[in-house]
């Protein structure tokens, strides 16, 4: 299943409110399961069993409730920034391995394209990168943490 796919399906739950989704194939086994205000996502190698099963979701929520909460902002200068956001859900990384410097510091200049960061979903390392150019003013992400989906990492600040 591809990262897009699986992006869609946590939008997907999201959405709809449900707490839980299970898709299995031949190649696969997936379960997408909110808890509280995380969701997760679990993959494992699907079992030799015959045909694909189709998807099936548990009990819906009683209220629906927001994937994320809203970063508190701090003062006024904070509304010129723009966000750089996850993709994806996974665990953060600033680096592209424990003994390099991170991609970007506060105060650096990002270029629109230019690798910010790594998402690490599924054993998978994403490179995400700034759809924007300007200079980092903030890193709001510890490293080596979980983020969700459309979760602020960075602040830019595009002037």
């Amino acid at each position: 299943m591809k990262t897009k796919e699986i992006r869609d399906l946590i939008e997907f739950i999201a959405g709809t409110g449900l707490n839980e989704v299970k898709i299995e194939t031949e190649e696969l086994r997936l379960t997408v399961r909110r808890e509280g205000k995380v969701t997760r996502v679990v993959e494992t190698a699907a079992p030799a069993a015959p045909g694909p099963a189709p998807a099936v979701p548990a009990a819906p929520a009683t209220a629906s409730q927001p994937a994320a909460p809203a970063p508190e902002s701090g003062g006024d200068d904070e509304s010129r920034y723009v966000a750089i956001k996850s993709p994806m859900i996974g665990t953060f990384y600033r680096a592209p391995n424990p003994e390099s410097d991170p991609f970007v510091n506060v105060g650096d200049k990002v270029k629109a394209g230019q690798t910010v960061c790594i998402i690490e979903a599924m054993k998978l390392f994403n490179e995400v990168e700034s759809e924007v150019s300007g200079t980092i003013v903030k890193v709001l992400v510890e490293n080596a943490s979980p983020v969700e989906y459309d979760q602020p990492l960075f602040l830019v600040d595009p002037s």
